[in-house]
């Protein structure tokens, strides 16, 4: 039976008719980044191209989970920027591989649900709380969120004169099948 929606998928999920493991399905799922550069004039876009995550709901609707974006595989079409991405100035791709969102909880909110859960971008780990939105049926959860971060908070203070923002919105699409 296919609920979409979010009360519908809320049901389910508090029905205990999503209770299993979960694995992010990579080819459906998209984790992009943007900023500004230039004093805030120029937008700066990327994706990246490696994610993979997975998640358990328990019978009660308890959600915990995982979602790993592979810091090395940013991709903003520009080789110099990306490069300069994976520097030591940025996300230091060499040492800290990967960027992971650990999921500790979702719950109802006005439009949507409130992902809680910890961020962790070069070794340093900060909590973080999100809205989203969630669609559900008995074999499939997508959840769509704009993430606003602020990079100095994780040791990414690079700043040439003073050129480039220091907030960030990570946008996730994340599809979530039945493992």
């Amino acid at each position: 039976m296919t609920t979409s929606g979010l009360p519908a998928a809320l049901a389910a999920l508090g029905e205990g008719r999503l209770a299993g493991s979960w694995t992010l399905d990579a080819a459906r799922s998209q984790v992009r980044l943007a900023t500004k550069s230039m004093w805030g004039t120029v937008p700066v876009r990327g994706v990246f191209g490696k994610v993979s995550g997975s998640g358990t709901v328990t019978g009660a609707g308890e959600v915990t989970g995982t979602l790993t974006v592979a810091a090395g595989s940013i991709d903003t079409k520009i080789k110099k920027r990306d490069d300069h991405l994976r520097s030591a100035d940025f996300f230091d791709a060499a040492n800290y591989p990967d960027i992971t969102f650990s999921v500790e909880a979702i719950s109802p909110a006005a439009g949507g649900v409130t992902v809680a859960g910890s961020l962790t971008v070069r070794g340093t780990t900060r909590p973080v709380s999100f809205g989203a939105a969630v669609s559900a049926d008995d074999g499939e959860v997508t959840l769509d969120a704009e993430v606003p971060v602020n990079r100095a908070d994780y040791g990414l203070t690079f700043n040439q004169l003073g050129m480039m923002g220091m907030k960030s919105t990570i946008t996730i699409h994340a599809v979530f099948t039945r493992q």
